[in-house]
């Protein structure tokens, strides 16, 4: 079974929206199912069909998130402080040569990659290329735009 690595930070984000979803969402659900199916007809009733859908995705996102927490590797990435060479869980300070800015990303597992706060999953481009590499080193990265190329200005495990 494979196993998914994942910030501490990452879990608790999940764990959090499975409780909710368990706790909160499922019963208000349940709940808008029983008045809507107080309203007759179930054949017509839209209130009633959107609940069940909404039931749906509720129970479908319940089992995905159940069998991912099942399957993590939570990473203590504090572990790693003093290490120089950039590995999972690393804050990479980075200079882009291709548009002249100083970028920060995160190194994270896949559930917890988000491009719009700089989190980037262990299997993106950027972040196989930035792997085992160190302050001053530059790599190059084929995108779909073309080549880029970074220069490391710094690794942290914070």
């Amino acid at each position: 079974m494979e196993k998914f690595p994942m910030t501490p930070a990452g879990y608790a984000q999940l764990m959090a929206e499975l409780r909710n979803l368990k706790e909160v969402e499922r019963p208000a659900v349940i709940v808008e199912i029983a008045t809507a199916r107080d309203h007759g007809d179930l054949k017509e009733n839209a209130e009633y069909h959107a609940a069940r859908e909404k039931q749906g995705f509720i129970e479908g996102r319940i089992q995905e998130l159940e069998s991912v927490t099942s399957r993590v590797d939570v990473i203590d990435t504090t572990q790693f402080e003093g290490i120089t060479s950039i590995r999972f869980g690393a804050k990479v300070e980075v200079y882009a040569e291709h548009n002249d800015t100083q970028e920060t990303y995160f190194i994270v597992g896949h559930y917890e990659a988000d491009i719009k706060t700089n989190r980037l999953s262990i299997q993106a481009p950027l972040s196989r290329s930035l792997i085992g590499k160190v302050v001053g080193d530059v790599v190059k990265v084929t995108t779909p735009g073309g080549q880029k190329s970074y220069e490391i200005i710094s690794v942290s495990y914070k």
